[in-house]
């Protein structure tokens, strides 16, 4: 089971860091990710990151921005989003599939429910 939180309203510019709870017991074997939907668009992959973090990918749009990390001990899936555009305005989707290549394809085996990011210009 996995669940978003840390959405919320920010100034362009601004940052925002998500976090995504995972279950205790899958949580290590998983490769996990983000994605994202805005109203009107299809899904967005976002970033990934490895069961070891040992690979990480971001999409172009967000690369030098926002940042995945995970803690494995805590299970919980981390991003962090620096100088937020209008643009990245989107409900937040964690992912997690055993295989890495699944996620940034946006199959990954499972999706949590979402948290709403907003940035106002």
């Amino acid at each position: 089971q996995l669940q978003a939180s840390g959405g919320g309203l920010v100034q362009a510019g601004g940052s925002l860091r998500l976090s995504c709870a995972a279950s205790a017991s899958t949580f290590t074997y998983y490769a996990m990710g983000w994605f994202r939907q805005a109203p009107g668009k299809e899904p967005e992959f976002v970033a990934a990151i490895s069961r070891n973090s040992g690979t990480i990918s971001y999409a172009d749009s967000v690369k030098g921005r926002f940042t995945i990390s995970r803690d494995n001990a805590k299970t919980t899936l981390y991003l962090q989003m620096n100088s937020l555009k209008p643009e990245d305005a989107a409900v937040y989707y964690c992912a997690a599939d055993r295989i890495f290549e699944n996620i940034p394809i946006l199959a990954p085996d499972y999706r949590g429910q979402g948290t709403q990011v907003t940035v106002s210009s």
